[in-house]
């Protein structure tokens, strides 16, 4: 995979631009760009436990030496390079099209629900190689759950917080506490988005069916 393959993401164009890596860390030379596009595309694949060096070696197309005088072992290789440049380019892709969802002005909370999922789907379509990074390895990685936590989640629970109270006020949403609402909505999203990507197109799996239900179980579990 290089740049100009055409199944590159968005995020990862960014990502592999000369010093999108941050400070201390630039991509400087087209074969490192190779590793850390390799290294991408082989986690997301099969997770951080079922890869290998030789195999993220073989992809990039260098001697598996050529990573380790970079980093010295694979969980270097994912939490100090992948990782950390997956996150700051994580944070402006989430905010960048979840905002206008979320500074827009919705007639209900209905209605905001289902803007919510297509935005999120649509996100999700985008950059499958980072939702599966993020999704298969924060439970296990500690500094993965920080620099989620600091990057992304502070930025969206805050304008998040907001749309839930102005419809708290109107009568449309339980008065519970707003970050409980929020998780709520995050978790029933989750169990909406995660089947929809490995079981959509198979047998069984209705996708407006489990959208209508998704929405359904929102507005009706959290309505006053």
């Amino acid at each position: 995979m290089d740049a100009n393959d055409g199944s590159m993401e968005p995020w990862m164009e960014e990502l592999l631009q000369e010093g999108s890596l941050g400070e201390g860390q630039p991509v400087k030379t087209e074969k490192q760009a190779r590793i850390l596009a390799a290294a991408i595309e082989v986690f997301a694949a099969k997770g951080y436990a079922g890869s290998s060096t030789s195999e993220i070696a073989q992809k990039a197309g260098v001697a598996e030496g050529t990573i380790f005088r970079h980093y010295r072992t694979k969980k270097e290789l994912l939490v100090s390079i992948v990782t950390p440049a997956m996150m700051r380019m994580m944070a402006p892709f989430v905010i960048r099209g979840f905002g206008d969802v979320l500074d827009a002005e919705h007639d209900s909370f209905e209605q905001f629900v289902r803007r919510m999922i297509d935005n999120r789907i649509a996100f999700v379509s985008r950059n499958k190689r980072l939702f599966r990074i993020v999704a298969q390895e924060l439970p296990f990685h500690p500094e993965m759950r920080e620099q989620f936590k600091s990057i992304i989640l502070t930025k969206v629970l805050a304008r998040m917080t907001a749309v839930i109270e102005k419809f708290q006020r109107v009568g449309q949403i339980a008065p519970m506490p707003p970050h409980t609402v929020a998780r709520l909505m995050a978790s029933t999203l989750i169990g909406y988005v995660l089947p929809r990507m490995l079981l959509s197109g198979e047998a069984g799996w209705d996708d407006e069916a489990e959208r209508e239900a998704t929405v359904s179980f929102l507005v009706k579990g959290l309505s006053p």
